[in-house]
């Protein structure tokens, strides 16, 4: 029998994909629906445990409250008061909605039923890549562009990777970019206690609503932004509330940029790791169930936001007939 299998399994009516590494004794729990990473769970020392805080039910999961590994895409995060102008034309993702209501954020796949394209499993990985074609004129208001979507989930000695392909089949260039929203709860020690350490010298400023401030005045440089925000050294999170976007990211030798989490008092640390784009991390201080239980750490190809912002224009812009690739992912530290 190989050392990595693909296999199946659901929660009640929906469809899972289970990434198995039986010498590592660690899973990974993938939903069709969203293409959602639901768990996983690895041997940290003589246990094996979750280091997740995913969706725990279907109901969960239907609902999609809090966007736990949510995959974001076209947009990730927030778009200003739902509009934003491409091209020369303004387009309204709400259309009719006001106030509150006004709130775009994470793209339109999470409720999406991916199809399985293709599945492997031998003694070096195990991988499923999910496909869909769901983004197509006239499906989602205010976005009249036509993406096909994969995203292929890969389970080896290392980790799990993400990768993201994003192709333009329409006839017009098309405003994209990908975000993934993974959750890690690495213990049921406080999150103040946990260390985190984030590779970034510039930090995204933003108005009360976390949009970034306009211009040049959103690239805070680390030295200058406020000092409980600095985690360019491993510490303890403390008492600060995250819910910021780090930039300027800075690669190991590997050309990899690694944000690390981890627990002092197991042992049990992630590091998610991205070649470029930002890092927005998020203590959960308003999530829905288990506010600051866990920390969300979202590998992104741009700031929130990018749609309306002239410095983001070249980075989310794919031509008709082009395609896009982004990769992240997680390693262990076992």
């Amino acid at each position: 029998m190989s050392r990595f299998t693909v296999t199946r399994s659901t929660l009640g009516a929906n469809e899972l994909v289970v990434l198995v590494d039986a010498d590592a004794d660690r899973e990974v729990r993938i939903a069709r629906r969203g293409a959602t990473v639901l768990s996983i769970t690895t041997r940290w020392r003589d246990e094996t445990r979750a280091v997740t805080d995913g969706f725990r039910n279907e109901k969960e999961l239907v609902g999609h409250k809090g966007s736990r590994f949510a995959i974001m895409t076209p947009f990730a995060n927030r778009v200003n008061d739902s509009r934003y102008t491409f091209e020369g034309t303004t387009y309204d993702l709400q259309p009719g909605a006001v106030g509150a209501d006004r709130a775009s954020r994470h793209g339109f796949l999470r409720g999406t039923l991916f199809d399985v394209q293709r599945e492997h499993g031998d003694d070096i990985k195990a991988s499923v890549t999910l496909v869909t074609d769901a983004i197509r004129p006239g499906v989602n208001p205010g976005y009249p562009f036509a993406l096909d979507f994969s995203v292929t989930f890969t389970l080896d000695e290392h980790g799990l990777t993400v990768e993201a392909k994003t192709r333009n089949v329409g006839e017009h260039a098309a405003p994209t970019f990908f975000g993934w929203h993974p959750y890690f709860r690495l213990s049921d020690h406080p999150i103040e206690t946990w260390e985190l350490q984030v590779p970034a010298d510039k930090v995204i400023a933003t108005d009360k609503d976390f949009i970034p401030l306009p211009g040049t005045s959103a690239w805070q440089a680390m030295d200058k932004a406020d000092r409980s925000l600095d985690f360019r050294k491993a510490r303890p999170i403390g008492g600060t509330e995250l819910n910021h976007t780090y930039a300027d990211l800075q690669l190991d030798t590997d050309g990899k940029a690694r944000t690390h989490l981890r627990d002092p008092k197991t042992g049990a640390g992630i590091a998610v790791w991205q070649e470029r784009g930002v890092m927005l991390v998020f203590t959960s201080d308003t999530a829905d169930r288990d506010a600051r239980k866990s920390v969300a750490l979202e590998p992104m190809e741009c700031m929130p936001d990018a749609f309306n912002r002239d410095d983001c224009t070249p980075l989310i812009t794919l031509a008709a007939g082009q395609e896009r690739r982004f990769v992240c992912g997680v390693e262990f530290d076992t």
